[in-house]
């Protein structure tokens, strides 16, 4: 029985021994890969979706209501500015051109039958006049003689008057004829044709026959909600909207195929107010277009300059969140450390820190996900921009 008893101790004290000796066995080292936390100058961009129309856009429209007998244009096809774009059937016009030059034609009629009249009474007048002052006729005729020389006169005034109207007709019905060919109102690109030959159209029609833009610089619109304009007003140079926008570095527009525009953009307006109804401020940014490969109604992405003076950088890779937080893992006396991280932006694979970290301090550059706290490591020191270099695509020809 005693023998029992001593095989049944040693034998719990031979289990406790290597539960204590499994508890104490050291973790395994892991092999890390490491950078260095350092001080930077970055350049980063915000982006914001972007409308672009033309500098002008003038929606073509009929004077006159008519039928279209020709469309003179094709659409996208520059256009110089009073260029014929279409033209209006003419019938009814011309034909009330011709009775208005016949109105005319006859009020000059009646303006020498009544000159006639008026030199002839004025030559009765003339002759009476003298022999009513001898006393040989009575002055009566005189009268006579003068009332009917002032009837002439005024018929000779309402024959003046009845050309002058006659001519207005004509007039008028001549700038209708010269508006039934319609013509660009500045020099641009057509747009959309919405009626052609065979079309009615007339000045109280809601849709435009076309538009012409002038294309030659190109307005780039964008908004900002109400707490990045504020952001804008605080970190802007200036004392004035004007001296803010005349400070601004140029801007970048990325088009819808992906591609960097080659010609950069200057923020040249913002609206007065916010939109109650969207609650953003608009921006415009002025584009020149020279070799018109922008047109008016295209989309893209406005990149605005970001910089930041001597910061503290991270490789992306380096970090990782959870429950709302970043973190990163510190390197301290070969052992890995989780420590959160406030970041301010992230450009390029990099992580701008605001606070968490200093410089000169080591981090696991990569595989963060296979780490913990407290794992034992050994790093291998890898360069920053080495690292950078690594995680950027590469593409093949």
């Amino acid at each position: 029985m005693n023998k029992r008893i001593v095989l049944l101790l040693i034998a719990t004290l031979s289990l406790g021994a290597c539960k204590k000796k499994e508890t104490q066995a050291p973790s395994e080292t892991k092999m890390v890969s490491s950078v260095k936390v350092e001080t930077r100058d970055i350049m980063g961009f915000t982006a914001y979706p972007a409308s672009i129309q033309g500098r002008v856009n003038n929606e073509v429209r009929a004077k006159i209501q008519g039928y279209i007998t020709q469309v003179l244009v094709d659409e996208g096809q520059y256009v110089s500015k009073g260029q014929p774009l279409f033209r209006l059937e003419t019938n009814t016009l011309n034909q009330s051109a011709s009775a208005a030059r016949a109105g005319i034609g006859a009020a000059e009629a009646s303006i020498k039958a009544a000159q006639s009249a008026v030199s002839a009474a004025q030559v009765e007048v003339s002759k009476i006049k003298p022999l009513v002052e001898k006393n040989i006729i009575s002055s009566v005729q005189l009268q006579t003689a003068q009332a009917n020389l002032a009837g002439a006169q005024a018929q000779l005034s309402q024959a003046i008057a009845a050309k002058a109207q006659a001519s207005a007709n004509f007039q008028g019905v001549q700038a209708n004829i010269d508006y039934s060919v319609i013509r660009s109102p500045i020099s641009g690109v057509v747009g959309k044709l919405n009626m052609r030959t065979g079309s009615l159209v007339g000045p109280s029609d809601q849709q435009p026959i076309t538009t012409v833009s002038d294309t030659s610089e190109l307005y780039a619109y964008f908004s900002m909600n109400e707490s990045e304009y504020l952001n804008f007003l605080k970190n802007s140079y200036g004392a004035t909207m004007s001296e803010k926008l005349k400070n601004l570095p140029a801007v970048e527009l990325i088009m819808a195929n992906g591609v960097t525009y080659s010609h950069k953009g200057v923020i040249k307006a913002v609206t007065g107010q916010i939109d109650p109804l969207t609650g953003t401020i608009q921006f415009r940014v002025s584009l020149p277009n020279p070799e018109k490969m922008l047109s008016n109604g295209n989309t893209g992405t406005i990149r605005v300059p970001k910089a930041f003076n001597n910061v503290l950088v991270i490789p992306e890779t380096a970090t990782y969140e959870q429950q709302g937080l970043v973190y990163v893992y510190k390197i301290v006396k070969d052992t890995a450390s989780n420590a959160v991280i406030q970041v301010v932006d992230r450009i390029d694979n990099l992580a701008i820190v605001e606070s968490g970290l200093k410089e000169g301090e080591v981090v696991v550059a990569e595989g963060v996900g296979s780490v913990k706290t407290g794992t034992p490591v050994k790093a291998k020191p890898i360069k920053l921009d080495d690292l950078l270099k690594a995680l950027k695509p590469q593409f093949n020809n």
